[in-house]
């Protein structure tokens, strides 16, 4: 299947762009075109929003049915259509494919199916006495998504929205849009209600800072890199519209005694090289005990070189390549500044010579001031960092950011300990299953508000009170 998309999902049409321009999307595996998506402008970003109001004059006062019907047309099509968008997306962002089918099959379904019971348990309305205080949706919601997840991010994002009775003005990124445009197309053909989700192509500097910036958007959820929610949080801070920020991360994975090293390892090598590294909460920065740093070194060495380079396609395959040029550029600049700053590369893996790769790398001897140590690289690459026992929650915390973290320990009541004293938003006991009706989201520069379950809907409500409005 082709997927040459040309069109905006505006009001429930599809809208020809102002400018006509459309962006061919780029296979980062075979360096080809593997698809196109319309290129918008701000007279594009206005008519979604204008159609995003009008929906939302009607949509605020939808029963839980009608918000439940809509959430269950998407949980089905998601469904029965896995297969389709996970190779879709396994094709414009590079992410082997194994990985591609079980995030699509898991995350965004669940999210999904938490709303639909959620809803039936939420309370819209509650009384202070002769008080009456209401849950009310903040407006039409800007969502602008990132190319790492591109349909667990619009998927979280758009049903939270609709659960809360919001309608929402989308933005996927520009490097892989395929996804969101063939996800949106399959819900129109279910029947979505016209205006509840619009779609517009395009880069951030236009189109996203257009929608941030348009009079009618109530409310901006971003998931992406640091400096850009910075840039949005101003713009969004001079019209004093809310934002939720799901921003970088540089998470650490903190080993506390010998008997749970092997475990460990294999945890935090998973998360590092899970979606080829290109995940906000992925484990990059491993802090063991001085003790343990060569035990350490050797087994993380031991995990990589078992990793399987290649085509995303192939079930096999564990890291695939980057998803641009320019990703790559990056990382490999930060790599190279690691070595330069006297950090010791221990394992570089071999990699295709075509395609966006990058080698699964790992350092030891790093300091936290090096850059590999505070620089999120979206790339696999392990920076280990070793310390007398009683300092390794300040190394831990010595970071600019707090999204994620774990910590590995025999003795779970001193892991526990442990985790209380780190600084960040989710933080990982021993190998905790993650559970997605629990709030997500970041400390520090890793960013504001939180996302999933009852939590993530909140995020959508604002109060209003009535003073004498119980009757």
């Amino acid at each position: 299947m082709e997927y040459q998309f040309d069109r905006h999902y505006i009001g429930g049409n599809w809208v020809a762009p102002h400018s006509n321009a459309v962006l061919d999307v780029e296979n980062p595996f075979l360096v080809e075109a593997c698809g196109s998506a319309p290129f918008g402008d701000e007279h594009d970003v206005d008519l979604a929003v204008r159609a995003a109001s009008t929906a939302f004059e009607s949509w605020q006062h939808s029963s839980i049915a009608q918000r439940q019907q809509v959430l269950r047309m998407m949980h089905e099509v998601l469904v029965a259509n896995v297969e389709e968008l996970a190779q879709l997306w396994a094709l414009e962002v590079g992410t082997p494919i194994t990985t591609a089918r079980q995030a699509t099959s898991f995350l965004p379904v669940k999210v999904l199916e938490d709303l639909i019971t959620i809803l039936d348990e939420f309370s819209f309305s509650s009384t202070l006495g002769t008080t009456r205080v209401d849950r009310v949706a903040v407006g039409p919601v800007a969502a602008i998504t990132p190319w790492n997840y591109p349909i667990s991010q619009l998927l979280i994002k758009c049903a939270s929205a609709i659960a809360a009775g919001c309608t929402v003005v989308a933005k996927p990124s520009e490097i892989a849009p395929l996804c969101a445009f063939r996800l949106v197309q399959l819900f129109d053909k279910q029947g979505l209600p016209p205006g509840l989700i619009n779609l517009v192509g395009g880069d951030g500097p236009k189109v996203g800072d257009a929608m941030v910036k348009h009079p009618g958007i109530r409310f901006v959820s971003f998931t992406g890199s640091t400096n850009t929610g910075r840039s949005i949080a101003a713009a969004a801070g001079e019209r004093l519209v809310r934002t939720c920020l799901e921003l970088g991360g540089k998470s650490a994975s903190i080993v506390l005694d010998e008997q749970i090293l092997g475990t460990a390892i294999a945890g935090t090598v998973g998360s590092c090289s899970r979606n080829t590294g290109q995940t906000c909460t992925a484990l990059t920065r491993l802090v063991v005990p001085a003790n343990l740093l060569d035990m350490a070194c050797e087994l993380a060495v031991s995990h990589f070189a078992n990793l399987v380079i290649g085509d995303p396609r192939d079930e096999s395959t564990v890291i695939g390549p980057l998803v641009s040029a320019k990703q790559r550029e990056r990382a490999l600049e930060i790599i190279e500044s690691g070595e330069r700053q006297g950090a010791e590369k221990i394992f570089s893996a071999k990699v295709p010579t075509t395609g966006h790769f990058v080698s699964p790398t790992v350092f030891r001897n790093v300091e936290p001031t090096m850059r590999i140590a505070r620089d999120e690289i979206f790339a696999p690459v392990l920076s280990i960092l070793s310390a007398p026992e009683s300092e390794l929650v300040d190394l831990a915390n010595d970071s600019d950011y707090g999204l994620a973290a774990s910590v590995w320990g025999t003795d779970t009541a001193q892991a526990l300990s442990v985790a209380d004293q780190i600084d960040a938003g989710t933080i990982t006991v021993n190998g905790g299953a993650f559970n997605p009706a629990a709030p997500y989201g970041g400390l520090k520069q890793s960013g504001l508000g939180r996302e999933l379950g009852r939590f993530g809907l909140e995020e959508f409500l604002e109060y209003k009170t009535f003073h004498g409005g119980v009757r």
